[in-house]
């Protein structure tokens, strides 16, 4: 397999705040993998450095994600622009014509759930569907790899279930890999099929865990092979806080 991403003791500080103490881990093409930390054991900062955003100040990074599609926690659209107007975006900064990426972006928008918010100005859309425009908009970048940060974390628990059940279905179709960092144990679950653990702050990763389920096993919640597979990430992050407290990384 190719590595998308190659990460061997990353550090990271600002000041005198140690964020990241040598975090190692690979992403190959093709994977799904959900990074799972504690809030603010800095993952959004692992993120922002692979996409090139942050210099590392130790370890070596070997990452192809500087045109990722990328879906930040604010979702960022413009309050002025429509759901199409918003998601063409991309192709409009590659220079397609108007008419083109309007087909391209019609004919996207019922996979998205869309086809009737097509002239919705974002005020006029609930949460889930200014992230559906979002992430529309990070997958016609074109490229073949897609990096979320807490991509659900700001909705109700019944509409990130239902969001977490549309992407993990809609990333069936997508021949595209996934990145995503989150601290909601259930959502790693749900759309990884492979999870890397980080500890609390300075994060080093605790461990990995394979997630083989099914589209139909993954969106039920309490059914016993997602229980497993939850009880052993659980396991992971309960380690990563006991190594934490009992001695500096």
């Amino acid at each position: 397999m190719i590595p998308l991403v190659d990460v061997d003791g990353l550090e990271k500080s600002f000041g005198d705040l140690r964020v990241l103490g040598r975090v190692s881990f690979r992403v190959d093409e093709g994977e799904i993998v959900g990074i799972l930390g504690p809030s603010g054991c800095g993952k959004t900062t692992l993120l922002r450095v692979l996409l090139g955003l942050e210099s590392a100040d130790a370890g070596t990074v070997a990452t192809r994600l500087e045109r990722a599609g990328y879906l930040p926690q604010d979702v960022l659209l413009f309050p002025w622009k429509t759901a199409m107007e918003n998601a063409e975006l991309p192709l409009e900064l590659q220079g397609v014509r108007r008419d083109v990426r309007r087909a391209r972006v019609r004919q996207e928008l019922p996979r998205f759930g869309l086809e009737e918010f097509a002239d919705a100005y974002p005020h006029e859309m609930s949460g889930g569907m200014r992230q559906r425009v979002a992430l529309l908009r990070a997958v016609l970048t074109g490229s073949r790899a897609l990096v979320l940060d807490e991509p659900f974390g700001a909705l109700d628990t019944l509409t990130r279930h239902r969001l977490q059940d549309w992407l993990s279905s809609l990333l069936e179709e997508l021949d595209t890999t996934l990145l995503f960092v989150t601290h909601d144990l259930d959502e790693t679950v749900s759309l990884s099929r492979r999870v890397v653990v980080l500890s609390q702050r300075p994060a080093h990763v605790v461990g990995e865990v394979a997630v083989s389920l099914t589209h139909a096993e993954r969106s039920d919640r309490l059914g016993r092979r997602v229980l497993m597979a939850r009880d052993l990430v659980l396991s992971l992050l309960e380690r990563g806080e006991e190594h934490v407290a009992g001695q500096p990384v």
